[in-house]
């Protein structure tokens, strides 16, 4: 990212983003109604108006955005011209086009977007709404039966004495910690309740963790590929990524040491089982050698499960905490989003009971703790996992090979790896960059996850991601939309453009 400051006359002062990220904060624009030039110029005007933008900023020249949004130049100049007439954007001889500076977000709750970082398109999806849209990004499924008949359970007991205490738990209710401990100790993780902190979803505890061990100007390590939700969450604490690859076992174990050795980071952050979004299961002695590099740099991890229970139905691994050696301080977050339903905010992180203590105290500032309602339900529901985890692989199992088959039919040049577990297929697509066809496929009415968004490196641009979650009329739909999209960026020639990129 560029973050060298500018200065132009009649412009304020402002921080350059990259290309990628100026694109991505208008990357809905092609979801919408009406012309083409019209869509791209009404993208552009709300990034401004949510503050994605800011006075001063340079927007891709038109050539150059033409090519990687896969339309015309004739699209890009009238989009630009209908901004030019609102006062919106300015173009100068040497200077490019920029938005102008008078022009500032409007602070109305009906005009904000997804502030930030490359997942903000993933969640305003979210606040949108529903469209006629087949979104890549989220898990589709409903709540398993077991919910429902819980909640009834739960409903027809004794509430009593429930409601008669205040409700402030920030660590999270007594019973729940208690089963989340059974539950990991039942996975191989011997754990007590004292070493559990019960978390408003996973992505909590990221978020916690987060605030706990990093810095503005520190280091985060991660796999390369990873979720770019996650990745901002470090970002927004100031840090610096540093990336390793993944190979079927998991993480390069010779590139972690070599980047342990270069420079020690302030937190390691991994997702052995069922990498997000390549669908890799860390191997048993891959894990055990990141314990013991992590545990001889003094380095400590958090190992995102959030994917457990996912599609795969062999015998899997221990967590990793419980091949690290003494000493190695590890972090295991969890949840039950993926395998319940992801409208059961319930989610929790294990680690040393001083760490837990010290989260704690953040989580109460945060919120004071998660409902009680809802954490009273996954106390009732976790004793079950095991088996409600057994009762979706063959749906997830069916539904692979549903979509695996339509692409084989529909799209044979694309490649993958059919993944160990997770609820999603790591596409490569030849000689295609995977934003320029998610442009292509959003015009079609599928959002998808290229892999720009995932690793800045480059080295997974032809990649991206595609969950296969949904019904399989939802699937045949999907695979028909994405075969249309493919069918029109192979008629347009390749997109000539040199983005230089640059590890954040």
């Amino acid at each position: 990212m560029d973050t060298s400051r500018t200065s132009h006359p009649g412009r304020v002062g402002t921080v350059e983003r990259s290309e990628s990220e100026v694109i991505a904060s208008f990357a809905t624009w092609a979801s919408g109604t009406g012309p083409l030039y019209r869509r791209l110029a009404d993208g552009i005007r709300k990034a401004v108006e949510g503050g994605a933008l800011l006075p001063g900023q340079r927007l891709p020249a038109e050539r150059q955005l033409a090519g990687v949004l896969r339309i015309s130049r004739t699209t890009v100049v009238a989009a630009y011209e209908a901004l030019r007439d609102v006062g919106l954007i300015e173009s100068r001889r040497g200077s490019g086009t920029r938005i102008t500076a008078h022009a500032r977000a409007r602070r109305t709750h009906t005009d904000g977007r997804v502030p930030g970082g490359m997942g903000a398109s993933i969640y305003q999806h979210l606040i949108d709404g529903p469209e006629d849209l087949i979104s890549l990004a989220r898990s589709s499924e409903g709540a398993v039966p077991e919910l429902v008949t819980a909640f009834r359970d739960l409903a027809g007991s004794d509430l009593a004495a429930a409601f008669d205490e205040p409700g402030y738990h920030p660590g999270g209710l007594p019973e729940l910690r208690e089963a989340i401990a059974a539950h990991l100790t039942g996975t191989g993780l011997p754990t007590t309740a004292d070493q559990v902190l019960v978390t408003t979803g996973a992505h909590q505890a990221l978020v916690l963790v987060a605030e706990l061990y990093l810095r503005p100007g520190g280091t985060a390590l991660a796999e390369s590929p990873s979720w770019p939700c996650c990745l901002d969450v470090f970002r927004a604490r100031g840090t610096g990524i540093v990336t390793v690859p993944i190979d079927e076992e998991g993480p390069d174990a010779v590139a972690l040491a070599a980047a342990l050795a270069a420079r020690r980071p302030d937190l390691i952050y991994l997702m052995p089982t069922f990498h997000n979004p390549t669908g890799v299961l860390t191997s048993a002695a891959r894990r055990r050698r990141i314990g013991e590099l992590a545990a001889r740099h003094e380095v400590p991890i958090l190992e995102d499960n959030a994917y457990t229970g996912s599609l795969h139905l062999g015998e899997s691994p221990r967590p990793l905490a419980a091949y690290a050696p003494r000493g190695a301080e590890v972090l295991s977050a969890g949840s039950l989003a993926k395998v319940v339903w992801a409208g059961l905010r319930t989610g929790w992180v294990r680690g040393p009971v001083e760490i837990i203590e010290r989260l704690a105290r953040r989580k109460a500032l945060a919120d004071l703790g998660s409902p009680v309602i809802d954490q009273m339900l996954a106390a009732r529901l976790l004793p079950e996992l095991p088996r409600i985890q057994a009762a979706r692989v063959p749906v997830r199992e069916q539904r692979l090979h549903h979509i695996e088959k339509l692409l084989r039919t529909r799209l044979p040049s694309w490649r993958w790896r059919r993944p160990d577990g997770g609820g999603g297929l790591w596409i490569e697509l030849p000689g295609v960059d995977a934003t320029e066809f998610s442009h292509v496929a959003l015009r079609h009415g599928v959002e998808v996850v290229p892999g720009s968004m995932t690793d800045l490196t480059g080295a997974h641009d032809r990649f991206m991601r595609l969950a296969f979650t949904f019904g399989e009329d939802v699937l045949d739909s999907l695979v028909d939309r994405l075969a249309r999209a493919w069918a029109e960026i192979g008629r347009r020639a390749p997109a000539a453009t040199d983005r230089e990129r640059v590890i954040v």
